[in-house]
């Protein structure tokens, strides 16, 4: 189902209607083993950071209140989405996205945690789990409407930063928790580095 309905999506959103730039694609790996995390202000953001990596397929974390329904949960999953539990992370919260990237597949995360349009500090579930996959995190950002309709009828923009190497931290960096939080310290500059620029380039 992801491969399909992204397929419609793409040929609308960038191909008719031209509503997304891209900056930044040479950052993003030519394996898809990596994470990649981005603002979070609505959902538009999870819909056009699939159309920036296109024809790649993301695997979304998303909050397991949204499964209830069995229905709508199973049309989650067939486009690639996995609850998790927020308020009550067990292992399968780490373990699911490390075996999906062991895989040689792709996570979409929004470490903020919920969509706002405020500056508010990275969560560590990203740092947690590109560490323990040994992976490098492609931070991204974006820029553009918030309504689904803007899909089409707005301008987007996404820029990819430099990945962060997980496996190339610094020596000082000896305990588990000093290494994550060294991760996402600097993936949190980087983000925020990302959304000034992306202000600055045109749609």
């Amino acid at each position: 189902m992801y491969k399909f309905i992204s397929s419609i999506l793409y040929w609308i959103i960038v191909k008719l209607s031209k509503s997304l730039k891209v900056y930044g694609r040479e950052n993003v790996p030519q394996l898809n083993r990596y994470v990649v995390t981005c603002n979070h202000e609505s959902y538009n953001e999870v819909i056009m950071l699939g159309m920036a990596l296109y024809p790649n397929q993301i695997h979304y974390m998303a909050k397991k209140e949204l499964f209830y329904n069995p229905a709508f949960g199973n049309f989650l999953k067939s486009l690639n989405a996995f609850p998790v539990d927020r308020e009550n992370p067990g292992p399968s919260t780490i373990k699911t996205p490390v075996n999906l990237l062991k895989k040689n597949k792709t996570i979409g995360m929004f470490p903020a945690g919920h969509r706002t349009s405020e500056e508010t500090p990275l969560k560590r579930g990203a740092a947690t789990i590109a560490m323990m996959a040994k992976v490098p995190i492609v931070p991204a950002a974006y820029e553009g409407p918030d309504k689904i309709i803007g899909l089409v009828t707005g301008k987007a923009k996404i820029i990819f930063g430099e990945p962060i190497d997980t496996n190339a931290l610094p020596d000082h960096l000896k305990k588990r928790h000093e290494k994550v939080d060294y991760i996402t310290q600097e993936l949190t500059k980087r983000t925020r580095a990302l959304q000034q620029e992306l202000k600055q380039l045109p749609k």
